[in-house]
């Protein structure tokens, strides 16, 4: 199945990245809002992250190697939990920011322009993490989603501060600003702590989604009417990319070839059950052989033949 890169759509993140740190860090210099300054701190971290997510991407698209035989998909993995990461120091950052303002409350200035300046900014970034998270559960990509999410925890951030300095503009509590701010990095902080979790259990060879498993298992169960049977399945997600083994039980009557057949048309017909990478093998047993039952993992007993 031929990768359609998705380049394109971090090309678009950073381009959105660079438009709202303008547009949020001028809301800052009107304002001097310590609200308006850490929304645009991290709209840096936007930026660091989308031209990271781009780098791995690269990574990840290139075809498997001698060094590589199974693909380098799981770079993807190291881009999530990375902008997992950065997405937490921008949390702290902010409510480092924020905590002198608490003890020594400064008045604000210009709040209905920076207001507006800081609305449009949002508007990009929810427009952009949109189309990064569908994009992203479309085509399985961690990485895209993982900035996709990273862009809306962005919009958030926005949203809290704009509510808080309106509230201050309606109010005259200037304290609520920092306050505001520090609430809204709470909310951060889970977000980047969910991004380093998928990262830890992708990395660590997780199984494909339950509900992928399902139509696989199946599918093999429906085989038995052809006097087929499996078992050992084992399942792996890295990146895009799926990997499938499992062990196929045929009557030990069957030729090499007859076996051989039956396995590639079978294989073929999970890889097309789904639109995205996926690599399926086989391992062909005599169903009449009670060794054959046995459950095999990563690890098997080594037997001399011969």
């Amino acid at each position: 199945m031929k990768q359609t890169s998705l380049k394109k759509f971090l090309y678009l993140s950073i381009a959105a990245a660079i438009v709202t740190i303008l547009l949020k860090f001028y809301a800052y210099y009107l304002t001097k809002s310590m609200g308006f300054f850490s929304d645009a701190l991290e709209s840096f971290v936007n930026l660091i992250a989308a031209v990271i997510a781009l780098i791995m991407l690269h990574i990840s698209e290139k075809p498997a190697d001698e060094g590589h035989e199974f693909g380098h998909t799981k770079a993807e993995y190291f881009s999530s939990a990375i902008e997992g990461a950065l997405i937490l120091v921008a949390a702290f950052s902010i409510i480092y920011s924020a905590v002198p303002r608490l003890m020594h409350p400064v008045p604000l200035e210009n709040i209905s322009i920076g207001l507006f300046i800081s609305l449009g900014a949002s508007l990009v970034n929810l427009a952009v993490g949109q189309i990064l998270i569908r994009n992203g559960k479309k085509r399985k990509s961690l990485v895209l989603e993982a900035d996709g999410r990273h862009l809306m925890t962005d919009v958030w951030t926005s949203v809290g501060v704009i509510v808080g300095i309106l509230i201050v503009k309606l109010t005259g509590l200037v304290i609520l600003d920092p306050i505001i701010a520090i609430l809204v990095a709470l909310n951060i902080i889970y977000t980047g702590y969910q991004l380093l979790s998928r990262s830890a259990s992708g990395l660590m060879d997780a199984s494909i989604p339950e509900e992928d498993l399902k139509k696989i298992t199946a599918y093999l169960q429906s085989l038995k009417e052809k006097n087929i049977e499996y078992h050992s399945l084992m399942t792996r997600q890295a990146g895009q990319r799926k990997f499938v083994s499992f062990h196929m039980l045929v009557p030990g009557s069957w030729s090499v070839q007859e076996g051989h057949n039956h396995a590639d048309v079978i294989e073929e017909t999970i890889e097309d059950m789904f639109n995205e990478p996926i690599t399926v093998t086989s391992h062909l047993e005599p169903v009449e052989d009670p060794a054959s039952l046995n459950d095999i993992g990563i690890d098997r007993k080594k037997t001399d033949i011969g």
